[in-house]
């Protein structure tokens, strides 16, 4: 069931970057280049990898590609932590996302196996 629900958050997740790119742009650090595909190309990536996670067959090799992408977009978190343009957010909000990533890499994880 957990498996389920990790891949229902996925593609949820994606397809927010099409429906409210804006918000997934603005996270973008700027030494990051192409931010429009890079935004497309992640929600794509969450997207098929959500729905892999459904199926015995996929999942560990889903699993593997969640943990890569949590680390490839991690840039963009930190980023968020610390820029200027986000301190308007909580603390809460800005930082909480670091463990976060973390505590998504550990889920993702247990079906690796």
């Amino acid at each position: 069931m957990g498996s389920i629900i990790m891949g229902v958050v996925y593609i949820v997740a994606g397809v927010l970057h099409f429906v409210i790119p804006r918000f997934y742009l603005r996270i973008m650090p700027p030494f990051i280049p192409a931010h429009q595909q890079m935004v497309a190309l992640s929600g794509v990536a969450e997207i098929v990898l959500g729905i892999a996670m459904f199926f015995p067959v996929t999942r560990s090799w889903a699993a593997w590609g969640i943990i890569l992408l949590l680390i490839a977009v991690f840039p963009a978190n930190i980023y968020m932590a610390y820029a200027d343009k986000f301190q308007h957010l909580s603390p809460l909000v800005r930082w909480g996302r670091l463990p976060l990533q973390f505590l998504l890499i550990w889920w993702a994880y247990q079906y690796t196996r």
